[in-house]
């Protein structure tokens, strides 16, 4: 056990540290992060085990950062274990930067997870311990590893962290541990004017074992970590009472400790003496990015000791490899980064069904081949139809993790957040559903997916007004539009940050998943009809899917014309209304109109521009519909084209009638054709 003497000269270095990054970069949060020094030094140089050499190595213990304003926090503490230089410190919060102001994943410094949004971190932390668990279930206890978490009070505030706490306890989660950083402070009030409730009974009605501690004493957080690795049968929350800018100064000497105003902006700027600061904490005032020696020997002695226990966990697994030579096989294709192989051509779908059923049927098969695979769905598995996953496997609970179905009850946000923790530990590929009016509730862990590029595969069914009865609380009319944003934006690599997927039928939801599996780079979303949706004609190919294929590049010519008069575009429902279209015109006019499905926007805008071209021949006008507002496809389009949409809510109905009111009939919409080609 090390001297509690080097355990508090090296919190006081991370403090130094933190002070310095903030002051340099005049920007950041260093008052919660000088509070949280001393649990996160113990974690690091005691507890934590992971291998020095290989931060990719699979069964190390994950660290999730909830408030990832206090990144300055984890990044000395990584600094300390020889993840980060004191340039790298320097540079804090500056462009072309390692050290950003709120860590964005980064494995190979440690970094396990994207935060900012408070909540969202621990919520990740959830998914990696059930991820954790539902691999030992599989492979043997010799994978398990902890989960840790770190939040802070605005975190347990979020109303995310409800949904977190009653998941970890229902599932008896006993390798999550979360460390409660409670320091009364906030970023403009203390915590006692905001809220008054009992936090520590709040996770024991959740099933947590809760344990109380004051923060800043090393023996209290190691006896605490002691007793949270031992539990067997819940999760732990470690509540410590921490001081928010421990060891500050102000300039006429006084402390500058529990103050606000230390929250959120360098401690000068929060009238504090930054040498004397330093010097209360063992820095020097002239040189404070440095790494005390008995600090660095205290790590490097860490280092050492992980290297043995890393060293004997992979002779274990070796032994177990070569034993069980078959499901060794498998682990490694669990984590491989591959996508399944699926042949989709076997799928056989029931013709004109509505695609959240189509998707059923592929979530069958995917049930039954994809061994690794975990779907949940927000209490809606017989609505949106993942039930088609569940009915080849069974549920997750509480001492049995072999099922893949997580029943994640009404919480999409939690569900979401949940499925990007899963998708960052790794060798799980992570997929939930709800209707898609409820994607409002999942879009900030969505953003998230994106920004962290983790290829979690969102399902939303009830894709559109034609959910009917339930009336304009559940009927999405804008929400496609904000979806396809998230096409045009690019992530860090350049890559649209998601796929956006609304299939025209049956065959096209299998071709839509089959893209949405082997998209293992970014999030996918799939948007479902409720209603059933008649199949498009097959015009140059052999069958239905063989022609759906042409998916791929975004949108695809359904039906063909040599010259035509009109270009008829929409995807999901629209696409098959707009073949009906067609038929009348030709029947009724001489209108040539080529009708073109168009279910991913965002690939269709990175293909070359020959093939652009030949699906909007230059020159010809362009028709859109949508069920949603008219934005959805306007970028796809041009600014030229004639889009018909809505630019109203929804009401209470029958679908067969909001098609009749609103205009969505082939009749209505072959006469909207006929007046804007003869204008």
């Amino acid at each position: 056990m090390n001297e509690i003497s080097v355990m508090n000269a090296a919190a006081n270095n991370v403090r130094a540290l933190v002070a310095a990054m903030v002051e340099a970069s005049q920007s950041g949060h260093p008052g919660g992060s000088m509070g949280g020094a001393d649990f996160i030094n113990v974690l690091f140089s005691e507890y934590l085990v992971y291998d020095p050499k290989d931060p990719n190595w699979k069964w190390r213990d994950r660290f999730y950062l909830d408030p990832g304003h206090m990144s300055p926090m984890l990044y000395s503490v990584l600094a300390l274990a020889g993840k980060y230089s004191m340039d790298d410190l320097k540079q804090f919060r500056q462009w072309g930067s390692v050290t950003p102001g709120h860590p964005e994943v980064d494995v190979m410094r440690g970094v396990e997870n994207t935060s900012g949004p408070l909540g969202q971190g621990h919520v990740m932390g959830v998914g990696a311990a059930i991820a954790e668990r539902f691999l030992a279930a599989r492979f043997g206890e010799w994978t398990a590893h902890k989960t840790y978490a770190y939040i802070s009070d605005g975190g347990v505030e979020e109303e995310i962290s409800q949904g977190a706490g009653r998941m970890a306890g229902h599932l008896g989660l006993s390798n999550f541990i979360m460390y409660y950083d409670s320091n009364n402070i906030q970023l403009s009030t203390k915590v006692n004017e905001v809220t008054s409730e009992d936090t520590a009974m709040k996770y024991r009605a959740w099933g947590w074992k809760v344990i109380e501690i004051d923060g800043s004493d090393v023996a209290q957080i190691r006896q605490a970590l002691h007793t949270a690795t031992a539990e067997k049968d819940a999760p732990t929350l470690i509540i410590g009472k921490t001081v928010m800018g421990k060891g500050a100064i102000k300039k006429d000497g006084t402390s500058g400790e529990h103050m606000v105003s230390t929250h959120g902006q360098p401690l000068s700027a929060a009238g504090m003496d930054l040498d004397a600061t330093f010097r209360n904490i063992g820095a020097d005032p002239q040189n404070p990015f440095q790494i005390l020696p008995q600090v660095q020997a205290l790590y490097d002695a860490r280092a050492k000791e992980l290297d043995t226990l890393v060293a004997d966990r992979r002779k274990e697994e070796a032994k177990w490899a070569q034993g069980n030579a078959d499901l060794a096989k498998k682990l490694v294709s669990f984590f491989d980064g591959s996508a399944a192989v699926i042949d989709y051509t076997k799928i056989v779908q029931k013709a004109g069904q509505a695609t959240r059923a189509a998707s059923a049927t592929v979530l069958g098969a995917l049930g039954e081949q994809v061994e690794n695979m975990i779907v949940s769905s927000a209490d809606l598995s017989n609505s949106d139809k993942t039930d088609g996953f569940l009915k080849k496997t069974k549920d997750i609970v509480k001492g049995d993790f072999s099922g893949k179905f997580l029943q994640a009850g009404v919480s999409e946000l939690t569900m979401a957040c949940v499925m990007n923790g899963i998708a960052l530990h790794g060798g799980i590929v992570a997929a939930c559903g709800t209707f898609f009016v409820f994607s409002d509730y999942i879009k900030p862990a969505l953003r998230l997916s994106c920004l962290m590029q983790v290829p979690v595969k969102y399902i939303f069914t009830h894709d559109a007004f034609r959910v009917g009865e339930d009336g304009p609380t559940h009927q999405p009319i804008e929400h496609e539009a904000q979806m396809r944003l998230m096409e045009q934006l690019q992530n860090h690599h350049g890559q649209n940050a998601m796929l956006v997927l609304r299939p025209a039928d049956v065959e096209e939801t299998t071709v839509a998943y089959k893209m949405a599996m082997e998209n293992t780079q970014t999030p996918t979303a799939l948007l479902l009809s409720r209603q059933n949706i008649k199949d498009l004609p097959v015009e140059g190919a052999s069958s239905r899917y063989e022609a759906a294929l042409q998916a791929s590049r975004g949108a695809y010519v359904v039906l063909t014309e040599k010259t035509p008069d009109v270009v008829l575009v929409g995807s999901g429902s629209e696409a098959s209304l707009l073949c009906e279209a067609a038929a009348l015109l030709k029947e009724k006019t001489s209108i040539r109109a080529q009708v073109v499905s168009a279910p991913s926007a965002g690939l269709f805008f990175n293909q070359d521009a020959a093939y652009k071209t030949s699906v909007f021949p230059l020159g010809v006008k362009v028709f859109g519909l949508t069920a949603g507002l008219p934005a959805a496809l306007r970028d796809l389009c041009g600014p030229q084209a004639e889009i018909f949409g809505l630019d109203h809510f929804g009401y209470s109905a029958p679908a067969s009638v909001l098609d009749q009111k609103f205009g969505f009939t082939a009749e209505q919409v072959f006469q909207k054709i006929v007046a804007y080609v003869q204008k």
